[in-house]
């Protein structure tokens, strides 16, 4: 049976001739062959969004990102906001580029002949259609990856405070299934189109040079556990012989239970938003069913895996009697944390306080009765 090539060695070679041939033509335009890619697809579809330029020639959204921010320096691109949706980022080419286009276009068919020039009409044809074919199946792959991936929007490299015991570094998941007025990650709640992805390969690099220096990893969001593809980045992290610590708002119970059983995480910090009675309020909504906040509660307190309850104290939305009913509801947990509400700027709702310490110590003193340890973070000095 003869080597299948589209699965060798000449595809990478054919890519890299082409870039070759491309840098050094458009170095006097001073952009490259990704950006010529990038432009060319601009100038054909006006107002195409930076999503749908990184769908469309599968790219990374932050190599698109770092390449229309370079065509704009140049003045090749213009960036808009859609009136639709404000987050979107809609792409237009500049008369700069429309002078160049010609040119641009020349070289592209003058490349394109002198490939197949010893091809016939036929072949040529031949290949066309089976390489569509070929695409089109290697795109169906990466809508399944895409799926099936996480994306990191940030990376702290070391901290001493996040996982207790533990040297770490915390990564950062985008998006999230709540709307808590008093969240302070927007930016990651609210994903801006032009905001930069951290690829998982970076992350990975990063460990591999300090997994003899970092004792876990913590994993934080947004909500991690709404991407499908945590599961096998953990494992990856584990593979390094590094631990795992997540966060989550404990929306998935059963995700969040899979990774219990299979010895995924070594500590898990889960957000107890308020009492039941206040819960969707707390949280941004009408109305939420609890039940998959009351079966991650349960899951827990079955001590399979260290953990800890957090509540982050608003003076808008906690009274005394709300920290009394969680102590109740998680009865008999091994920690539990009041974290006072800090307004750092970047929340979703602005004007939001925090409250004084005599009000957390009386929380502390109501919900004492129920859990093993209760402790009050945030406090400044």
């Amino acid at each position: 049976m003869s080597e299948n090539n589209y699965l060798s060695l000449d595809s990478s070679v054919l890519y890299r001739c082409n870039q070759k041939h491309f840098d050094k033509l458009l170095d006097k335009y001073s952009i490259g062959y990704t950006q010529l890619i990038l432009l060319t697809q601009i100038y054909e579809n006006e107002g195409i969004s930076m999503n749908e330029l990184a769908v469309r020639g599968v790219f990374d959204k932050g190599t698109v990102t770092k390449s229309i921010q370079r065509l704009e320096q140049l003045a090749y691109v213009r960036i808009e906001n859609s009136e639709v949706d404000k987050r979107a980022k809609l792409l237009f080419s500049s008369e700069k580029t429309q002078e160049i286009m010609p040119d641009l276009y020349r070289m592209r068919s003058e490349w394109n002949s002198y490939l197949s020039s010893e091809i016939s009409g036929e072949e040529l044809d031949t290949y066309n259609r089976v390489q569509a074919r070929l695409v089109e199946k290697a795109r169906e792959y990466a809508r399944e990856m895409e799926d099936e991936g996480v994306r990191f929007y940030g990376l702290q490299k070391l901290t001493l405070l996040d996982y207790p015991g533990n040297m770490a570094c915390t990564v950062f998941t985008g998006g999230c299934n709540f709307r808590c007025p008093f969240c302070h990650n927007r930016s990651l709640v609210f994903l801006n189109e032009n905001d930069s992805e951290i690829a998982s390969s970076d992350i990975f690099d990063f460990l591999k040079g300090r997994n003899k220096i970092l004792d876990g990893v913590c994993i934080t969001g947004g909500e991690p556990l709404l991407h499908k593809g945590i599961r096998d980045f953990i494992k990856r992290v584990k593979d390094l012989g590094l631990k795992v610590k997540l966060d989550t708002n404990g929306s998935n119970s059963g995700y969040l239970k899979r990774l219990i059983d299979e010895g995924l995480v070594d500590y898990v910090a889960m957000d107890i938003k308020n009492c039941k009675e206040k819960y969707a309020m707390t949280i941004g909504a009408e109305t939420y069913d609890l039940s998959e906040i009351e079966k991650s509660v349960a899951l827990l307190l079955e001590g399979k895996v260290d953990y800890e309850f957090r509540t982050t104290v608003v003076r808008e939305f906690h009274e005394a009697q709300d920290i009394e009913k969680i102590g109740e509801w998680i009865r008999g947990a091994k920690n539990y944390f009041l974290q006072n509400f800090e307004d750092q700027g970047t929340c979703i709702q602005s004007g939001l306080g925090e409250v004084g310490l005599e009000t957390l110590e009386e929380m502390k003193r109501l919900a004492a009765p129920y859990v093993e340890n209760i402790e009050i973070r945030g406090i400044k000095e």
